[in-house]
């Protein structure tokens, strides 16, 4: 089978996934970043008392916010961006799915999570590219680092 049947017919748990990190809407922006920090992860989903997504926290709210000089100690709840309906999958889902909701959201990151919508992991273009690289390594071309130069001339002035 080649990446586009595979894509289709495989599911999202058969992706490389992330850990996702989730905070309640009252903790503050700074707690939130500092979440961020420690674990690596451009953004934090913000659920509700039952752990489904109500929206994300992400480093482009971030930038937005020290932007506009706004503090970041008040409730991230005032920062978040909702998570459309295309912007969170299920672990039962094609893998086409995936990229079909980064597509059609813009979005870098999309929220895993159970039959009941809680969130479980975190996927995106990350786990896409990891996904293709580990499935298909003979399409993917890797040139072998070493300390020698392989050109031949002088490249520019």
């Amino acid at each position: 089978m080649g990446l586009r049947e595979d894509i289709m017919t495989e599911t999202v748990d058969q992706m490389p996934l992330r850990q996702a990190v989730t905070v309640s809407p009252e903790i503050s922006a700074v707690e939130a970043i500092s979440l961020m920090r420690e674990t690596q992860l451009g953004c934090v989903f913000v659920v509700d008392d039952f752990g489904r997504p109500i929206g994300k926290f992400t480093e482009r709210e971030v930038l937005k916010l020290v932007c506009d000089c706004v503090p970041l100690d008040g409730p991230v709840e005032n920062h978040i961006v909702p998570i459309p309906d295309c912007g969170c999958v299920k672990m039962t889902d094609p893998i086409a799915k995936v990229l079909k909701g980064m597509q059609e959201t813009r979005l870098r990151f999309l929220c895993v999570v159970d039959d009941k919508g809680k969130v479980v992991a975190l996927t995106g273009q990350k786990g896409l590219m990891e996904y293709i690289t580990e499935h298909f390594p003979r399409q993917i071309k890797v040139q072998v680092m070493d300390s020698k130069l392989h050109m031949n001339s002088r490249e520019g002035a």
